[in-house]
């Protein structure tokens, strides 16, 4: 076969038409043991999802991407607009993460971890499986003319999709604003939270259009993680392959016949009985090599698995390879490409630890009162006004807080309030403060002075500020 003809599957995706209409795709009910296995870490998956949100740790909700409000929880860690160094370093490990298992293991992601792909596979397609049946009677009911059967069908179907993506919506929205405000919200009722229930619906219709209708779209046309595969694969990456060396024999590909000698006869163990591509959830034949549509979701390995068992043929004929195995029969090894982005994840993650252990639990801020100078008092006393502002990045309370100039000798006081003060859980404390130092003790027109924050005795943080005073002119 011609080169050019045999790599024209590439110029379209399976879900397409040569018209440009949509291909609705009909995928097989998979079984085998892949599939059991994605079924057990897909309703992990799914737990840790809708868990996530309601599990709190030291009063910390375990995950919370609060945009608006600026608030970030990781793993119950909490994230404040001064920890957007973190956040930034924890988003890197994870983008330098999955790029390693890309290179490694191709779209392992994808197929075993994408939210994508959990809900659509192991939600909504097994639903669909109970309504309409298996390929061939979903195929049936897809021609059949709008009579009772297909109208029942159709309208549990599509009002169980409008439950779950209702559901998903409300899950959505507790990453958003909190766990305890949605439940709030909920218990109030809707029509007290307007600005709250407009997007609550528009998430529940975006979830609801992605699931019921664009499905295999999102991982073929909207992911952009799937174009990286033409950066990130090499020969040397481990994906769901198709052993054409073992399938193509030197005569091509034979339907099966019963007691033929098919290695005399030069024909591969592919039977071409297109199973593999009946149960594909993105429509693509896996025998034409890598693709973008492959979202390595091994069903097709658990079909070819259970066909070769059936003939008495050796499994693995499509499994988990890279090209230089089927080529050249070499095994998987870490290359220096592999081992360039351990090193960078190792660093990045000895780097946030670091980070995480030097952080504090209080953000101090100091600053000098814009538009003011000095004030020369009795005594060669200088004294400047400055705004300062404490975060609290706990759940608790903290108590017996103190402000105290460390770096001078001099006087620290308190605008209209007393010398201790609270600092809330998860809240701020500010207020106006003034410094007096004796001009004999500055250097100049400019001095960095340190201030401390004690709980009690207890130092918690330390900051910095400018004092100013008289330019010297000696």
């Amino acid at each position: 076969m011609d080169t050019s003809e045999h790599e024209n599957f590439r110029d379209s995706i399976g879900t397409i038409t040569e018209e440009g209409k949509r291909a609705w795709i009909f995928p097989k009910k998979p079984s085998g043991r892949y599939y059991d296995k994605r079924k057990l870490v897909s309703y992990v998956l799914l737990a840790f999802l809708f868990l996530s949100p309601f599990i709190k740790i030291n009063g910390n909700q375990f995950l919370l991407f609060n945009v608006l409000e600026r608030r970030f929880n990781i793993f119950g860690f909490p994230f404040w607009p001064q920890d957007f160094h973190l956040f930034v370093v924890s988003m890197i490990i994870g983008v330098v993460f999955i790029t390693l298992f890309t290179v490694a293991f191709g779209r392992i992601f994808c197929g075993w971890i994408c939210p994508q792909t959990i809900f659509m596979e192991m939600v909504f397609r097994r639903i669909e499986y109970w309504i309409d049946g298996d390929r061939n009677k979903q195929r049936k009911l897809d021609r059949q003319p709008w009579d009772a059967e297909k109208i029942r069908k159709r309208v549990l179907k599509w009002t169980i999709f409008l439950v779950i993506s209702f559901l998903i919506a409300n899950v959505f929205l507790a990453y958003l604003i909190g766990s305890d405000k949605l439940v709030g919200y909920i218990t109030d009722g809707p029509l007290e939270h307007l600005n709250t229930l407009f997007p609550l619906i528009i998430f529940t219709a975006v979830f609801y259009f992605v699931f019921a209708w664009f499905r295999e779209q999102v991982c073929i046309i909207a992911c952009p993680y799937g174009r990286l595969q033409g950066v990130l694969l090499d020969t040397k990456s481990v994906v769901v392959a198709y052993d054409h060396k073992r399938g193509e024999g030197t005569n091509g590909r034979k339907s099966f016949r019963k007691n033929e000698d098919r290695e005399a006869l030069g024909h591969g163990d592919c039977i071409d009985c297109l199973q593999c591509v009946h149960v594909c959830p993105t429509g693509i034949d896996i025998r034409n090599g890598t693709q973008l549509e492959c979202v390595n979701c091994t069903a097709c390995i658990d079909e070819c698995d259970h066909i070769m068992e059936s003939i008495n043929l050796p499994k693995g004929l499509i499994r988990y390879a890279s090209e230089e195995e089927i080529e050249k029969k070499v095994p998987f090894k870490l290359t220096a490409r592999m081992k360039g982005y351990m090193a960078v994840l190792f660093i990045l993650m000895g780097l946030l630890t670091g980070m995480l252990f030097l952080r504090n639990d209080v953000e101090a801020n100091v600053l000098r009162l814009p538009g003011q100078l000095y004030e020369h008092k009795e005594d060669n006393v200088i004294s400047n006004v400055f705004t300062y502002k404490l975060v609290n990045k706990t759940t608790r309370d903290i108590e017996n807080v103190r402000l105290k100039l460390m770096s001078h000798k001099g006087h620290l006081k308190l605008v209209a309030t007393s010398e201790s003060f609270v600092v809330p859980g998860q809240g701020i404390a500010e207020g106006t403060l003034f410094i007096e130092i004796n001009n004999a003790l500055l250097s100049g027109d400019r001095n960095k002075i340190k201030i401390g924050v004690y709980k009690g005795e207890e130092l918690i943080e330390t900051t910095t500020a400018n004092f100013l005073g008289p330019r010297n002119f000696n």
